[in-house]
């Protein structure tokens, strides 16, 4: 039994020194450690050496992973970018192997480890700036060191009591249960580093043979993709499709690996005879980063076909109102652009009609809920359109393509506009009630696909032009009001408030009606003042 506590408490050991080390060495990285992958990461090969590198520096392949997915997610890598760190993430985690391997096993330094803690802890406490990080990496290091001592005493108790033999057979099968377990260990102790330690402990002390440990350390590697996917799980896209891509990837390296225990031993014996009996855990620790570069050097050639696959296995769901944005219609510009012209005339309506309801004083839940779908929507027809390959060579297409981002613009301003309107502070001022209604009216009124004649894109710039002509009279007459103590200030700028928010929500209709008829019906050729986007104008102007 004390041979058990002595294993846990050893095990325990590495894992805090894996821990304290870790975030220590993160927070003397910090910022520049993110800065260094982004810096870095031009291709997915530069992402590789990246990914291995910050790896080995921190000590972690999960923080390296994380931050590649964090990345992709932020849109400040690319797929394939944030794909080659993961790569590298699965090289630079065995550099833990190699320490405990050459360091912890073959100069015994468990004992000469212990002073490291308390002098890393002083430093710590003493330090200022990044003196006290590093002390804390210390302390960690040498806790490490300390816990590999506890768990090898510990392996040596189980040394002819615990035999491979207890452990599943050396077959096909075995192996394979050896790898569920390896996955195992790896998802409790959230540390592939201690998984294998703790494997290279067993193998070196005989408890288990050099075919079950390398069967246990592939299973580690792909148990090391749990934090990731659970990451990914709930993130953006380009986070989904990375956490995704981690375990593919890992999972087809273990296959690699797995069929490869055999051929790999066979080969060190032929090479080195009688090294697989006097180091198993070099030979072991040899194969875990035998794998992992050769899975990388395997894939790196063919990564943008494996992100392609990943994109296409991992694909967008579109919102229930952008269902016509199919990207295999990206090959045809004309079309897909007639698909976003389709699809924003629906938002259009459904905005419209929510719009025209809050002004008649309807509010309910479900309306706020169809504005945030509508948002949701909105963006993926941006991300569309720009994805949608259009030469400006291509007149007619080229235009609509441009009229298509002008309405999108103004209907997503239109739809912030719509969850900010007050309806009280109309319904308090007699002339704001009149032109609300009318508006009301005219967004009930028009149909954006069916608006051929433009009747409704013109009812919608009539209104807008005239609460540009009564704007001035209905600011004095407020701010008259006002000074004759017939309205608190407060009042009165609520007042002018919602009078901003028509006239600006009735522009926005209109210019929404008027852009999507060019780009449904090519109704006018494109001035070139509106090739850019309409700037919105500073929502303090009067």
């Amino acid at each position: 039994m004390d041979a058990v506590w002595q294993v846990l408490g050893g095990l325990g050991l590495f894992l805090l020194g894996m821990v304290v080390m870790t975030d220590a060495l993160r927070e003397l990285a910090g910022s520049a450690l993110t800065r260094g992958l982004r810096r870095f990461t031009r291709s997915p090969f530069t992402g590789a050496l990246t990914g291995a590198g910050a790896t080995a520096l921190v000590q972690s392949s999960s923080a390296t992973t994380l931050a590649a997915v964090g990345f992709a997610g932020a849109g400040l890598l690319s797929f394939s970018q944030a794909l080659g760190i993961v790569f590298g993430a699965n090289i630079g985690t065995t550099v833990t192997g190699w320490l405990v391997a050459l360091v912890g096993f073959k100069l015994k330094i468990g004992s000469l480890a212990l002073p490291l803690v308390p002098l890393g802890m002083a430093l710590r406490l003493l330090g200022r700036g990044r003196v006290a990080p590093a002390g804390l990496a210390i302390a960690g290091f040498g806790l490490i060191f300390v816990g590999i001592g506890v768990l090898q005493q510990g392996m040596a108790g189980f040394e002819g009591v615990v035999t491979p033999d207890h452990f599943p057979s050396d077959t096909l099968l075995g192996r394979a249960l050896l790898v569920g377990i390896g996955i195992g260990i790896t998802v409790v102790t959230q540390s592939s580093s201690a998984g294998v330690a703790t494997a290279l402990a067993a193998v070196a002390a005989g408890t288990i043979d050099l075919p079950q440990a390398a069967a246990l350390v592939i299973g580690m590697d792909v148990g090391t993709t749990f934090t990731a996917a659970l990451a990914a799980a709930g993130g953006s896209l380009a986070a989904r499709r990375t956490g995704f891509a981690h375990v593919i990837y890992n999972l087809l390296t273990a296959m690699m690996a797995f069929a490869l225990v055999t051929p790999y031993l066979a080969l060190i014996e032929a090479v080195l005879p009688g090294a697989s009996a006097s180091d198993p855990a070099l030979v072991l620790v040899g194969f875990h980063t035998g794998f992992n570069t050769l899975g990388a050097l395997l894939v790196l050639p063919v990564a943008g076909r494996f992100s392609r696959l990943m994109q296409w296995l991992v694909r967008d769901k579109p919102s229930p109102f952008a269902r016509r944005l199919d990207t295999a219609l990206l090959a045809e510009p004309a079309l897909a652009v007639a698909a976003a012209a389709a699809t924003l005339a629906d938002l259009a309506g459904k905005v419209f009609r929510t719009l025209a309801a809050e002004l008649r004083g309807e509010t309910a839940e479900s309306q706020r809920e169809r504005l945030e779908l509508c948002a949701l929507a909105l963006a993926e027809t941006r991300h569309y359109v720009e994805r949608t390959p259009v030469s400006s060579d291509v007149r007619d297409v080229y235009q609509r393509q441009v009229s298509v981002l002008h309405a999108v613009d103004h209907l997503d301003r239109l739809v912030d506009r719509a969850r900010r309107w007050d309806a009280e502070s109309a319904a308090a001022e007699s002339g704001l009630v009149a032109q609300a209604r009318r508006f009301e009216r005219a967004l009930g009124g028009v149909d954006v696909a069916k608006d051929v004649d433009g009747a409704g894109e013109d009812e919608l710039r009539a209104l807008w032009e005239d609460s540009e002509r009564d704007r001035p009279a209905f600011r004095s007459a407020v701010f008259e009001r006002s000074a004759r103590g017939e309205l608190t200030t407060p009042a009165a700028l609520e007042r002018l408030d919602a009078y901003r928010w028509l006239r600006r929500s009735a522009y926005h209709a209109w210019r929404i009606v008027h852009h999507l008829r060019r780009a449904l019906h090519g109704r006018g050729p494109i001035a070139p003042e509106e090739i850019a986007p309409h700037a919105e104008p500073d929502p303090a102007e009067g």
